[in-house]
């Protein structure tokens, strides 16, 4: 009874340690270049940071999926210029998203792609350094969004590389239409896009 009791938990114990082979971590951390698609602005102007950890499990030689925890700092901005008519505008938009990526190794290449939730933690909005975010009939951010997210990695050494993305919203990122709204896929909105240059370090 003894030796069998033994055998399993052998065997527990190889394909515990075998499962925790698969399994890698590690963290991030980035500039972001974001956008609001319908909101009559146009260019990546919005500068804001990403930063988080992910948990990395092969799931064969060359694939793997991968969970990421992130505080993604988007919006929209313009500066006054004559060309403009001294117009200034700026939203920020704080958000901390879940991506679930899968991804294809090449050598040192990576292509990883794969859809995100966002969860709104803070936000500001004004229109010529009036500030509109505070206002009565402010229509507000929508608290939850969803991202489609395409990229790829570069590994400068076993443990540190570069990652490269767009992030780009699926649904309205505002709770109600507004005008300027288009459409984008199945919905009628306003959404972020991003591109997010990041730096990562893996611990195993």
């Amino acid at each position: 009874m003894k030796k069998y009791l033994t055998l399993i938990i052998l065997l527990l114990f190889l394909g515990i340690n075998s499962i925790a082979q698969q399994f890698h971590g590690g963290v991030m951390a980035g500039l972001v270049g974001s956008q609001v698609a319908g909101d009559t602005w146009s260019g990546y102007k919005k500068a804001g940071i990403f930063a988080g950890g992910y948990v990395n499990l092969d799931i064969g030689t060359v694939s793997a999926i991968q969970f990421e925890l992130t505080y993604f700092q988007k919006g929209s901005r313009e500066n006054p210029t004559e060309k403009n008519g001294y117009q200034s505008y700026l939203l920020r938009l704080n958000y901390i998203e879940m991506p679930i990526l899968y991804q294809y190794k090449a050598g040192r290449f990576t292509i990883e792609a794969g859809p995100s939730a966002g969860f709104l933690m803070g936000y500001y909005e004004s229109v010529n350094q009036e500030v509109i975010s505070d206002q009565q009939h402010y229509i507000k951010p929508a608290r939850v969004t969803l991202q489609i997210n395409l990229g790829f990695q570069f590994a400068l050494t076993p443990k540190i590389g570069v990652d490269f993305r767009t992030n780009n919203s699926l649904l309205n990122i505002y709770s109600q239409k507004q005008s300027g709204d288009f459409r984008r896929f199945f919905d009628h909105g306003r959404y972020n896009d991003s591109l997010v240059l990041s730096m990562f370090y893996k611990f195993r």
